[in-house]
């Protein structure tokens, strides 16, 4: 499943860079942008969590705050992303002084409503939950790191003086021992 969003974006570059000729926009291709907007408007105004673009989101990833910030990128189709929650959520109950636990979900906006938010109320999650909904991956994806890849679990940690990026899984130890580097 890690590999899903890889597929997704894969596909978009293939896409994106085969033929160089530009189509022109249909009234029928208009129609269904307006329409996927539509729905998307529809949706937004009725999830609990704030939905962003890539452009509206990226201040949270570039704060100055004194806080150490963990930025994880997960989804609720995404096994291994869905076990390392817990150890994301113990850091924030632990460390709010310091930290600031931030969860960016990347489920489509079918799923906001359906999954997202039952599985947040259900797991009780108290770390802030954020929805990232910009289609455009290829552009914002290295934005975040030059080297992601685009596969989930994945986490940025950071504060004043460090940056780090992590495109992987993490255990309660190895989050907290990376998280500790950032904190001495």
């Amino acid at each position: 499943m890690k590999n899903l969003l890889m597929l997704g974006m894969t596909s978009l570059i293939l896409l994106c860079g085969c033929g160089e000729k530009k189509k022109q926009k249909s009234d029928e291709d208009t129609a269904e942008e307006t329409q996927v907007a539509q729905n998307q408007s529809t949706s937004e105004e009725a999830v609990k969590f704030p939905i962003y673009d890539f452009e509206s989101f990226e201040p949270i990833l570039n704060k100055d705050g004194d806080k150490t910030y963990v930025i994880n990128f997960w989804a609720t189709w995404c096994k291994p992303c869905i076990a390392e929650l817990p150890y994301f959520e113990k850091i924030n109950a632990e460390q709010s002084d310091k930290v600031e636990v931030i969860l960016v979900s990347l489920d489509m906006p079918s799923m906001w409503k359906s999954r997202l938010e039952p599985f947040v109320e259900n797991k009780k999650l108290q770390s802030e939950v954020v929805i990232l909904d910009d289609p455009k991956q290829n552009d914002w994806i290295p934005k975040v790191d030059e080297e992601w890849g685009g596969g989930i679990p994945a986490t940025l940690i950071y504060n004043k003086n460090k940056r780090s990026f992590y495109e992987r899984g993490f255990t309660y130890e190895e989050l907290n021992t990376e998280l500790n580097k950032f904190l001495n």
